[in-house]
């Protein structure tokens, strides 16, 4: 089944970390503007070349894909992802 917009949810990034072992792994985190859910994405370091692989402000996905932030973090990502989507467009490499 396709994923529609009216199926989808918006996440905005709230977090980009770097994996503390040897593969070189960057940590994509992107929250509800509520801080209530978030999405993780993990990517090679490599990954990060060429336009087809920009990281963009804001994500639609399926609200499958999401878990719930733990309580102690939904207030930080609520604000980071408020901060995102006022200083950023959807779409916007950042």
């Amino acid at each position: 089944m396709d994923t529609t917009a009216t199926d989808s949810v918006r996440v905005w990034l709230v977090e980009r970390t770097y994996g503390d072992d040897e593969q070189n792994l960057i940590i994509l985190t992107y929250a509800t503007p509520d801080g209530e859910r978030y999405l993780r994405k993990e990517r090679a370091l490599t990954s990060f070349t060429g336009a087809a692989r920009e990281t963009k402000a804001a994500l639609d996905v399926a609200p499958d894909d999401l878990a719930r932030t733990p309580p102690e973090d939904r207030e930080y990502f609520a604000d980071a992802a408020g901060r995102t989507a006022e200083r950023h467009d959807p779409d916007d490499a950042v």
